[in-house]
């Protein structure tokens, strides 16, 4: 026949697979191999006569042309029984292309209607159970009728004759241009031998020549379907012709882009050689290309104060950069690392102010008030001053917002004559905040405690870590348990830094830490910090800290320095208790603004501004008092007592009010109350069950009225056994008809023996019982420790009343 035998040498498979992938095809591309000819002139047996129904081979991803032979690999039973059918009888199997290669199981709308019979030359059954064929393209045909669908297709077809090869120049200058097509792509195919060229050359044939280009072409198996039903042979040439041009402008394309790439790498690789080259060169003049920034680096280590540990690994960080050249990724990540080491103040230390009398005179500068902090901070430089050397304390300030917390750190700080570093721990949420990011990631940096310290060079700063009760836990991390390491007098000498990868001494760094709201903070964390207790201010603080501080600060902001304008204690008063409800001052510093504000508008407008301003002036600034202690005497009827409570905002008053209705003696809360406010709720009624005759209580009221306890504000939640006195006494109240005592409150737990306990927040509270105007308070007797370390002016005109039971609440309550 003039073909090459279908059992290939080794090196015969590799260079038909090489040929069968030139115009760019890939292997994912087709499950074929084409087999060249040997001899394609001698075509004889493709003139062979062809029944008019066969069995029909859908191929998925290609094409059959005449002439050709490919060996295929048969997966579908279809297809499988289609081939051993016609393997059986007389070889011959009609091969179409399928219209879409994705659909699994074609039916017949999915298949072409011309395709090739092909011989099955040879059949071969796998190991793996598929099969193989090896089959040689005859002849076009139009599949005219499909008569079979199971169990494979079988078509009745029709031969289409093959046009002769045109003998003139036209056609002849057209096999030349495809032979030079595909050589020239073959020659920018890498993958493709040379011999591949030269065969092609080779093929007289010029209708064997367009069909095993043809096949090999790597295109849209479409534009092959065209290529197959084009009947005229010149018009297969030309379309041949110009899908050779486009794969040819694809692979000149390709090989710029792949020379472009490889000439970038050589460039690369000479421009390593030649610093390779040149710092040879610096070697042998007596220095290298980085060797002025490491002498500077050693010449800075020398001079440096530091533990033997953290100089060991500066050293082999010096002896690894030295080996290391500038262009490497690692030489600016080590670099970073050593000029860390050299910019931390290991062992330096700023020089401690041991004149106590002059820190606590600055401390009374900066702060009214606050006496248990500036006692504690007096007592740590005097035993500084004794000893010479000590861990320091780790403070944590506790208390509600606008009391100057965070401003006191900042005043311990000069007072003991210290660097001052604040962090805000506020909405934290990733530990590496704290310890640091390990060096080797991209963008990693020392955690801002070490960064701080960096900043300020000194070992022995004030921190001051504000907001610590609101730092963040989730997924991503947890700081303060990073923070237990950092605030441990026992640990934190041999704090570790994910980035410094050393230990680094914070024993001597002094600590604060500010909070608003104690159980916020993890126990693990609370235990490890002394915790100083700040109230809010009393009224008579507050105009002291207005006319030393505010007033003067608003003034210099206002540009007003230099003028004369005053506020008397009676002015000020009236700014606190009308216009401002707080523990701390930030709302009586907005509204000295805003007073302030006027004046400078005044001042602009006229040239001049009143120098003493009255509390009419407030009022017509300021407008209507926004509080008022009128609610207190309105409020007094059966069933209502007011009550104490503590927030993290500071004290606070509330109302408990109880009401009585038919029904069946059912108790019903409302007021957004937490459970053991409602369990407070439910003792009291209880004890009062049990004890009715003794207050004159009709037992037959619990019995048939319904008991409604309600506590104003119904939008904050309100929980905390200190309510439990003033509930006993509003049900008291409510049952006998009689009146709670006006302007009193009271606070303290119950039990359902009849005793009064002690709560906390005591300052807090009777500060604002202060505030709202009340008069008396009822309290457990065991707080009377707590308001006597409350200054007298504060509490002047307040009359208390300490029981132990709460027969003797009732006594004093009701009227």
């Amino acid at each position: 026949m003039g073909w090459r035998p279908v059992k290939l040498s080794k090196e015969e498979k590799k260079m038909d697979m090489n040929l069968s992938k030139y115009l760019l095809r890939t292997e994912e591309e087709v499950d074929f191999l084409p087999i060249i000819p040997l001899n394609e002139s001698d075509q004889d047996d493709l003139n062979i006569e062809i029944p008019e129904e066969i069995p029909l081979l859908p191929l998925r991803n290609t094409v059959l042309f005449p002439g050709v032979v490919l060996p295929i690999t048969v997966g579908r039973d279809k297809s499988i029984k289609a081939v051993n059918e016609a393997y059986k009888g007389d070889k011959l199997v009609g091969v179409v292309a399928q219209k879409d290669s994705n659909v699994e199981d074609p039916a017949v709308k999915d298949l072409e209607d011309i395709g090739t019979v092909a011989r099955i030359v040879k059949l071969i059954k796998m190991p793996d159970g598929g099969t193989t064929i090896i089959i040689q393209g005859k002849s076009r045909f139009v599949t005219e009728a499909i008569t079979i669908e199971e169990p494979y297709f079988r078509a009745k077809i029709r031969k289409l004759e093959e046009e002769e090869s045109p003998r003139d120049a036209d056609f002849d200058a057209y096999v030349a241009n495809i032979k030079d097509l595909a050589a020239d792509i073959v020659q920018l195919s890498p993958n493709i031998p040379t011999e591949a060229s030269i065969i092609l050359r080779n093929i007289e044939n010029p209708s064997f020549l367009i069909h095993f280009v043809s096949s090999n072409l790597n295109t849209d198996i479409k534009d092959k379907q065209r290529l197959l039903e084009l009947n005229q042979i010149r018009q297969r040439a030309d379309l041949l012709m110009q899908l050779l041009q486009k794969e040819l402008q694809f692979a000149e394309l390709k090989n710029k882009v792949t020379n472009k790439t490889r000439t970038e790498l050589d460039k690369q690789q000479k421009e390593y050689f030649l610093q390779q080259q040149l710092k040879s060169i610096r070697e042998e003049l007596g220095g290298d290309s980085n060797s002025q920034e490491i002498k500077e680096m050693q010449k800075r280590a020398e001079a440096k104060k530091w533990p033997v540990a953290a100089k060991e690994m500066f050293r082999k960080g010096i002896e690894k950069l030295e080996r290391m050249h500038p262009s490497t990724p690692d030489f600016s990540v080590v670099y970073n690392h050593l000029d860390l080491m050299l910019d931390l103040p290991w062992e330096s230390y700023t020089e401690d102010h041991y004149d106590l009398k002059k820190a606590k005179k600055t401390l009374d500068a900066d702060h009214y008030g606050m006496q248990k902090i500036k006692e504690r901070i007096v007592e740590y430089l005097a035993v500084l001053k004794l000893k010479g050397d000590m861990k320091s304390p780790i403070l944590c300030f506790v208390g509600p917002p606008g009391i100057g917390k965070t401003s006191l750190g900042r005043s311990i700080a000069n007072a003991i004559g210290r660097k001052y570093i604040r962090l805000s721990l506020g909405g934290l949420h990733d530990e590496s905040e704290i310890r640091g990011h390990r060096k080797t990631y991209i963008g990693a940096m020392p955690g801002r405690i070490l960064q701080s310290l960096r900043k300020v060079q000194s070992s022995n700063p004030v921190i001051l870590l504000d907001e610590i009760d609101k730092i963040g836990n989730d997924f991503r991390g947890d700081p303060s348990s990073a923070l237990l390491e950092v605030l441990d007098p026992e640990q934190n000498h041999t704090f570790y830094d994910n980035y410094l990868e050393s230990e680094y001494d914070l024993s001597k760094v002094l600590f604060i830490a500010t909070a608003n709201n104690f159980s916020n903070i993890q126990p693990a964390l609370r235990d490890r910090m002394e915790v100083i207790d700040l109230s809010g201010y009393a009224v008579e603080e507050k105009i002291e800290i207005a006319k030393r501080h505010l007033l003067p600060k608003q003034k210099d902001v206002h540009g007003l320095k230099d003028s004369n304008i005053k506020m008397s204690d009676r002015v000020l008063e009236k700014i606190i208790q009308d216009y401002t409800r707080e523990s701390g001052v930030r709302e009586l510093d907005r509204q000295l603004a805003a007073i302030l504000r006027n004046q400078a508008k005044q001042m602009a407008l006229h040239g001049k501004a009143k120098t003493n301003l009255t509390v009419e002036d407030i009022e017509n600034i300021l407008g209507k008092p926004r509080y008022s202690n009128e609610i207190y005497k309105t409020a007094n009827m059966a069933g209502v007592a007011v009550g104490l409570a503590w927030t993290s905002m500071g004290g606070d008053i509330l109302f408990i009010e109880t009401s009585l209705s038919d029904g069946k003696g059912e108790l019903r809360l409302t007021g957004n109350l937490g459970n053991v406010m409602k369990e407070s709720a439910s003792t009291a009624l209880t004890y009062l069950q049990s004890n009715a005759k003794k207050y004159k209580l009709d037992t037959k009221l619990f019995e048939k009225k319904n008991i409604h306890i309600h506590v104003p504000e119904g939008a904050v939640p309100k929980d905390g056994p200190s309510a439990g006195v003033t509930m006993m006494t509003a049900i008291a109240s409510a049952l006998t008809g009689r009146k709670v005592k006006p302007f009193l409150a009271m606070t303290g737990e119950i039990t359902l023996r009849g005793q009064v306990l002690p709560v906390g927040g005591i300052k807090e509270k009777v500060l604002a019982a202060k505030r709202a105007g009340l008069k008396e308070i009822i309290l457990c007797a065991q707080n009377e420790k707590d308001v006597e370390e409350i200054h007298s002016e504060f509490i002047k005109g307040i009359k208390f009343h300490y029981v132990k039971t709460m027969s003797q609440v009732l006594d004093f309550a009701l009227v």
